[in-house]
Parts: structure tokens; C-alpha cells; sequence
């Protein structure tokens, strides 16, 4: 906590997707660091919605643009002026990819070349800035190993959310190596892979915990889909402290010289970073479910549908890069990461205030930092 603050502290931070549900808790924790957080994305997509719930428009530089206007992006980074960039926006569900492939790839992949287009300009500027272009672990090309997927891994992806976050990394590789791979250069880029994220506030549909949550508030079993497919799960904060970890480093990188070295490796893998839960916490989504109906009771029913779109079965990766480079680890294993989820849930419930929701948000943060 104490390097973050100091990292972060009076920072100007640009941050896409902050209205969702990840980029609502990286809002809530950089305001906490003492960063000016300046947003910029799209409305909530979600009712309720954790960045409403928070009251996060207040309370940051709130601004609603779309990633695909290159025009709104450019102008947005500049009057910023930031000293660090996270992208999160991006149209994040395997299932909706199938009905709208054509936006989703305009959104997670142009919309991508849009910010590092615009941080070019950064980097005439000669202003040091350094950039965390949020991907997925969907981003390898999937073939349902037992092994878990490293950064030097095949790119791919079956789905168009999928193939459009390995397309999105092939094109952050591209603009690095092309325009702020010298060691001297202003602008640092890198790339963060995550694996599927639980925590309070997510609404989204076709998740699961959203539609445990649901199914419970209304007295109805969980409709699970796909019971038997193991996912690497983990806690909303997790990745988070490994974005803000891998900025922080690279923000003074004279202290991590192997850091240093992995951005000049060659291949797709020299400046991406997987950030994932301890190989225990790789769970079906019916163990997910069992474990989540520990905190609160109720009943779940076996949707299985063999004619439905397809979603990988087996995912999970390793992250020894990011331990061995900026000594990031998972703190929590899978029954805390479930047992704080339900928690922020059933208590969510008994809330109006958004400084309760605040309060809830930020005691969990400090959980985390904590341990």
C-alpha cells in the first residue's frame, strides 16, 4: 500500500472503462491512492450499476466518450495529460460476441490502436508516461491444456471476443515495437492478461455470480451452464494489484532491472505480464457455485444446452513472470475470494447510501492490501 501511495499520490491517471464493473473498483482504489482519475467510456450498461452505486461521477473526472471515436480518445488523453494510462474499456462477453462480432472487434481492437495512436502524441511531448493495455487470458489460443498458459503461448482465440483480444495483443506488440521500445523512450507500454474476475458489484448478464445473485434475491435455483468448466478464479482485486503493481515498477523501472530485460525480449511476450490466481483456485463453475451457497443458501439446476455457442471448457494461467519481474503474487485462494464476494452481496442488499456502498468497497480494499 505504502509504494502505491507513493507511486499514485497526486498522479493523473487516465483510465478507459471506468463505468464498468472492474473499472469502477480501479476507480474506487486510485481515488483511495490519492490519484486524479480522469474516466472515459461509454454510460453503465448495467442496472443497478457499481459505478452509480458508488457515486463515482462526483468524485473523478468523469467523461462519457466511445472508444471507437479516435477523435474523442486523442482529445480526452491530451487534456489529460497523464502520467499513467490504464485501458480497461472494451466489450468484455464471449456470449454477446456471437450477435455483434463486427463491434466487438471494432471495440477491442481499433478502439485499442486508438489509445496507443493517441499516446504517440504523448511521446512527441517527450512527457513520461507509462500505458497498461488490459487484455484477457481468452487471448491464447485455446486447446483445453491441463497446463497453464504462459505469455510466450500461441496467440488465437475460437470466439470473436476471443480472437479479438489476441488481435488486440498483436497490435499492442506492434505499436510498442514500432513506436516506445527504446529504452529511452517517454512512453511505456505493456500488456496485462487476466483470468475471469468475481467481486462485489458485477450486474452483467450472463455471469455467473450475477446470476447467482439474482436467482437468490428472487427465491429461484441458479441456472448454471456449464457446470463442468474449469476457469482460474479470482478476486476483482487481484488483477487490479497487478496492474497498479506492474505501473508502479515500470514507473521506476531502475529498480527492477529483469523488468527491464523482459521488455526487450523478442516475441509477443516481451512486454505482456499474466496476472492469476494460485493453480488451486482453477475451479468448476459448479464447484464456484457449491462454494458460493456456503454463505448463501439456496439451490442451483443444470442448464446444460449442447446447441449452445461454444466457450472454452479449460483455461488458467501462469504467472511466474510477474512474480519473478515485479513480485506480484495472489494473495487470496479461492474460498476467501468466494467468501468475500457473497459478502459484499448480502450486505449490498441492506444498502441505499453510496457512502455505505463506499464504505463496504473500500473495507475490502483494505482486506486485501492488508494481507
Amino acid at each position: 500500500m505504502e509504494n502505491l501511495v507513493k507511486t499514485f499520490l497526486g498522479k493523473k491517471v487516465w483510465l478507459s472503462g471506468h463505468t464498468g464493473f472492474k473499472g469502477s473498483w480501479m476507480s474506487e482504489w486510485l481515488i483511495a491512492l490519492g490519484a486524479k482519475v480522469h474516466g472515459f467510456a461509454l454510460p453503465p450498461h448495467t442496472k443497478p450499476a457499481l459505478f452509480d452505486q458508488l457515486a463515482l461521477a462526483g468524485r473523478m473526472h468523469h467523461e462519457i466518450g466511445d472508444i471507437r471515436d479516435a477523435a474523442a480518445v486523442t482529445a480526452s488523453i491530451a487534456n489529460c495529460r497523464p502520467d499513467f494510462v490504464f485501458h480497461m474499456a472494451a466489450q468484455p462477453l464471449v456470449r454477446l460476441s456471437y450477435q455483434i462480432p463486427v463491434e466487438t472487434f471494432n471495440t477491442n481492437v481499433i478502439g485499442t490502436l486508438h489509445v496507443l495512436d493517441a499516446l504517440r502524441q504523448i511521446q512527441k511531448s517527450k512527457r513520461t508516461c507509462v500505458a497498461v493495455m488490459i487484455t484477457t487470458d481468452k487471448c491464447y489460443e485455446n486447446n483445453e491444456w491441463l497446463s497453464s498458459y504462459r505469455e510466450g503461448d500461441a496467440i488465437g482465440g475460437y470466439d470473436p471476443y476471443s480472437a479479438s483480444k489476441g488481435a488486440a495483443e498483436i497490435a499492442i506488440h506492434s505499436m510498442r515495437r514500432s513506436f516506445f521500445n527504446s529504452a529511452d523512450s517517454p512512453v511505456r507500454v505493456v500488456s496485462a492478461r487476466a483470468g475471469n474476475v468475481i467481486g462485489g458489484g458485477d450486474w452483467a448478464d450472463d455471469r455467473i455470480v450475477p446470476d447467482t445473485v439474482r436467482a437468490l434475491n428472487e427465491g429461484r435455483a441458479i441456472p448454471v451452464r456449464n457446470r463442468t468448466s474449469t476457469r482460474p478464479w479470482q478476486h476483482v482485486l487481484e488483477p487490479l494489484s497487478g496492474y497498479l503493481s506492474l505501473a508502479a515498477a515500470l514507473s521506476n523501472i531502475s529498480k527492477y532491472p529483469v523488468l527491464q530485460q523482459a521488455r526487450f525480449q523478442p516475441g509477443l511476450s516481451s512486454a505482456a505480464f499474466n496476472f492469476g490466481p494460485h493453480l488451486a483456485s482453477n475451479q468448476t463453475v459448479a464447484d464456484l457455485v457449491r462454494e458460493f451457497l456456503l454463505h448463501w443458501p439456496g439451490q442451483w439446476e443444470d442448464r446444460s444446452d449442447a446447441s449452445a455457442p461454444h466457450e472454452a471448457s479449460k483455461l488458467n494461467l501462469a504467472t511466474d513472470k510477474a512474480f519473478h519481474t515485479i513480485r506480484w503474487s495472489p494473495r487470496w485462494d479461492f474460498s476467501s475470494t468466494v467468501a468475500r464476494t457473497a459478502e459484499w452481496y448480502k450486505q449490498s442488499c441492506k444498502l441505499s447510501a453510496a457512502s455505505d456502498f463506499r464504505e463496504l468497497t473500500v473495507r475490502q480494499i483494505n482486506k486485501y492490501q492488508e494481507c
